[in-house]
């Protein structure tokens, strides 16, 4: 019998190792699996490549894994933020590598690798120092710069429902890259607000089908990201 329920978030981070490459979901606070991400911090992995779409805010979830020493690279999209304060105090430290990615590219290097593709040309960048060292190439008379896949170790997603076969549905914008990131990774690991009976999410809204997730396990109340920030948290 399919069950890829797992106990808690401890047993969900199981096996992330040193050196590894993780997806993180989430646009800003908006779906982030800060459970899973603080489980991360207490699994004790370090010199971790991190991919998502911002650099955390506060000092819980991303930031706090940053804060922790654990990043030595970070690929995203947006490293600074309203609340961004620890990447650009570990950044300037040198204690964290950086590569920026355009939004819409970073999507597609995660659909590229979850497709099985080699690669894609763009003209987002070109011209710029992002697009410095790569492979450029004139298609009918424009500039376009080649990009590569982003595959990963593992991917941390946070999604409203999962059955035990893994099927997913999001909670609306919460969804972002999500999808992406459960294809791009190896390991796909996820924290639901609810689990459910298999027939429990109607096949029509099933995002992401089980056959991209490894394991789930139940957060039925997330920490709001916000009210940490308002409050003064921090993570450990």
């Amino acid at each position: 019998m399919i069950d890829k329920r797992v106990a808690d978030v401890a047993e969900a981070v199981a096996g992330i190792g040193d050196g590894a490459t993780v997806l993180i979901g989430g646009f800003g606070e908006a779906g982030s699996p800060t459970e899973l991400i603080h489980a991360l911090i207490d699994c004790g992995a370090r010199g971790l490549t991190v991919v998502n779409n911002n650099a955390g805010n506060g000092h819980v979830g991303l930031a706090a894994l940053l804060e922790q020493g654990r990043v030595a690279r970070m690929v995203c999209t947006y490293p600074r933020s309203s609340h961004s304060e620890v990447f650009e105090a570990v950044y300037r430290a040198g204690r964290v590598a950086l590569e920026v990615v355009p939004q819409g590219t970073l999507a597609e290097r995660l659909r590229a690798a979850g497709a099985g593709l080699g690669g894609f040309y763009t003209p987002t960048t070109v011209g710029t120092p992002l697009a410095d060292g790569k492979e450029t190439r004139n298609i009918d008379g424009r500039d376009y710069v080649l990009e590569y896949p982003l595959h990963a170790d593992f991917a941390l997603v946070k999604a409203e429902r999962a059955d035990r076969w893994g099927n997913l549905a999001y909670r609306l914008a919460a969804r972002n890259f999500g999808p992406l990131m459960c294809m791009a990774a190896k390991t796909t690991i996820v924290q639901a607000r609810a689990l459910v009976e298999l027939g429990g999410i109607d096949p029509e809204h099933v995002v992401t089908p089980g056959i991209f997730v490894d394991r789930v396990v139940a957060v039925p109340r997330p920490m709001s990201e916000r009210e940490a920030i308002l409050n003064g948290e921090r993570y450990p």
